[in-house]
């Protein structure tokens, strides 16, 4: 039988000694009652300003005929399952919907190129209601957001996860 190499050196492990300045410091920082309340003063408050059509948490703004702001992903779910997109959601809300959508989406879809023509074309539908973006850049999902939380009449119809979440954030907005 051979004799096992040692692979180098084993070290003990060492204790980290605690002074009586670190405990003082704990002791100041952490358990101190009087600082908590200083900080919470210097933050300040930091409350949104709330329309006025968000009254007792309901929003008046948003009724018949519903504005929805389409986003790609809906856009193309859309014809995979051969609906029509204002019969759908006619269907889904009860009530006239029109369609939005923004110069950003159509840039998206236009990006994709000869693959999402189909999608193409149906944005260019005139029945839907074009919205000018006012940014730079053209990511769609940036747009609809910065949209909704400006204005809070608009509906927005998407199957992206994370478009959905940070949908939901935003107040009083279906």
């Amino acid at each position: 039988m051979g004799k096992s190499k040692s692979k180098g050196a084993k070290f003990a492990a060492v204790k980290k000694i605690i002074s009586k300045k670190t405990i003082q410091k704990y002791k100041e920082d952490v358990l101190d009652p009087r600082k908590k309340d200083t900080e919470k003063e210097k933050l300040g408050r930091n409350v949104p300003q709330v329309s006025s059509a968000l009254f007792f948490s309901y929003n008046m703004a948003l009724g018949p005929p519903y504005r929805v702001i389409v986003d790609t992903n809906f856009i193309n779910f859309s014809i995979q399952n051969k609906l029509d997109l204002e019969k759908g959601m006619m269907d889904c809300l009860y009530a006239k919907c029109t369609p939005c959508i923004t110069d950003c989406v159509m840039a998206e879809l236009e990006k994709l190129g000869q693959k999402y023509r189909v999608a193409l074309r149906i944005a260019k539908d005139p029945r839907f209601q074009r919205l000018a973006c006012t940014h730079k850049g053209t990511y769609a999902d940036d747009c609809i957001v910065e949209r909704i939380t400006q204005h809070k009449c608009y509906i927005v119809a998407t199957c992206d996860r994370d478009l959905k979440r940070r949908i939901r954030k935003v107040y009083l907005l279906p």
